[in-house]
């Protein structure tokens, strides 16, 4: 409570529920706890465990500043009903399991496939490549890809990963491509 100030708590049979449901440890949880209550206004702090954050307040975490997904991961997450990419704490909590060194890589590589699927479609097609590539080279003119050192790229991705030559990627054919590039996981994570 107000008591001393310090921050509310989580319900501990919340925090014991946590603990199955992701790869986090209690110290972990405990952490993301402070995290996400410190993003809130003073007044809200109290139940945080029960409020939703605006997407613009989860974006200046610097674990996510810094990432080029960081619009996708917070719609990846939300479950926010009002498709505001607002994040409840479990969703929150969720995010930060598929991004913690505990999590397996089959998991990190569906939630990848996820946030690389720019359209929702379920299936990686040219146009998904094309912003994903922008995202990783950046947005400035000087980093940039020409159309034609692009349209090679989107063709060497392809024949990388498209095993059943239909012009796009489904899920297994991204895991299948994940399975051979060993330094995939530990890229995928976010610690806070």
């Amino acid at each position: 409570g107000a008591m001393g100030g310090s921050a509310s708590l989580i319900p501990r049979d919340l925090l014991g529920e946590y603990q199955e449901l992701t790869f986090l440890s209690k110290q972990e949880i405990l952490l993301a706890y402070k995290r996400f209550s410190e993003l809130l206004p003073k007044e809200e702090r109290e139940n945080a465990y029960s409020t939703r954050v605006p997407k613009s307040q989860i974006l200046t975490l610097p674990e996510l500043r810094a990432n080029p997904f960081q619009h996708r991961i917070c719609h990846v997450f939300s479950t926010s009903e009002t498709r505001d990419d607002s994040m409840s704490f479990e969703d929150f909590l969720d995010m930060l399991s598929v991004f913690s060194d505990s999590a397996t890589s089959d998991i990190k590589s569906h939630y990848a496939f996820r946030i690389f699927d720019f359209d929702d479609d379920g299936t990686l097609d040219r146009k998904d490549l094309e912003q994903l590539v922008n995202c990783l080279t950046g947005q400035g003119e000087e980093s940039r890809l020409s159309s034609a050192e692009m349209e090679q790229l989107i063709q060497n991705i392809l024949e990388e990963s498209d095993i059943d030559k239909d012009g796009t990627i489904n899920l297994s054919e991204f895991q299948h491509v994940v399975s051979r590039s060993p330094d995939f996981a530990s890229s995928f994570k976010i610690v806070l």
